[in-house]
């Protein structure tokens, strides 16, 4: 069977944005290997004490992302070893240890060893906006094309390169739908969306959002319990998180448009 490989900028992005199409895969048998560049040193902390925890976030994060690895089917997890680069304009945004301020060519040779050592058939990370603008998560788009351009260059690249998405459409109706106190307060976090046209796939998760949640509840550092997010009702997080949407961004569709899987055409 053949391989995913996910390129993600911190723990806990992997369970909401593509925890369905993991478990899907492997279900379908094939390996899946997620690349994560930082160990989130500078996220929020909730459920925990901030004074006590702060000096080992990286430690109790990467503890978080196996256990939610573990629920999703992972089967290798790989960290880059960044640092965690903060928002822009942060001193952490600056930091000379940061995914941010990692040289391209540097992080695109990490990155290469493991595509090279795994040759997945399906990779997915995020397109050029980063989703909301996140410094690592545009620099994990940035590493990642660098390194399928290296390469190609040697003679190699995967069947398909996906960008994860949310139609705009869709992202427009959400947030009219969403409570005030839910909305993003920093404008530099707002969530535009893809343009629907850009949209190229869709993936029906239904059966694995349960488990899903469960993989994100494994991120307890990052789960405020009382946040309108935490205390969704199942069937509107059902409804939210159900299908998984994908931008192709290299290769060739599998199917006639949407495609309904990463692995649709790859024999």
């Amino acid at each position: 069977m053949g391989t995913l490989l996910l390129v993600h900028a911190h723990p806990d992005d992997e369970a909401i944005s593509t925890g369905g199409v993991m478990m899907k895969a492997k279900a379908h048998g094939h390996r899946v290997v997620l690349v994560t560049a930082t160990r989130g040193e500078v996220g929020e902390i909730h459920n925990m004490d901030e004074a006590a925890s702060r000096p080992r976030l990286a430690q109790i994060r990467t503890a978080e992302l196996e256990a939610a690895a573990d629920i999703l089917g992972v089967d290798r997890v790989e960290i880059l070893g960044y640092r965690d680069s903060g928002m822009v304009d942060t001193d952490d945004n600056k930091d000379p240890r940061s995914f941010h301020q990692a040289r391209l060519d540097e992080a695109a040779a990490k990155l290469a060893a493991v595509i090279r050592d795994e040759r997945p058939d399906v990779v997915v990370t995020y397109a050029e906006d980063g989703v909301y603008g996140h410094p690592d998560h545009i620099k994990a788009y940035q590493v990642t094309n660098a390194t399928l351009d290296l390469l190609q260059r040697e003679g190699w690249s995967p069947a398909k390169l996906y960008y994860t998405a949310i139609p705009r459409s869709m992202m427009e109706e959400f947030m009219r739908q969403m409570p005030a106190e839910a909305q993003p307060q920093n404008e530099n976090m707002r969530i535009t969306g893809t343009p629907d046209e850009l949209v190229t796939t869709r993936v029906d998760v239904h059966d694995y959002v349960d488990r899903k949640r469960q993989a994100f509840a494994a991120h307890v550092s990052q789960n405020d319990p009382n946040s309108w997010f935490a205390t969704m009702a199942s069937q509107i997080y059902e409804l939210a998180f159900g299908t998984e949407y994908y931008q192709l961004a290299r290769g060739e569709p599998g199917s006639s448009l949407p495609e309904d899987d990463l692995f649709a055409g790859i024999g």
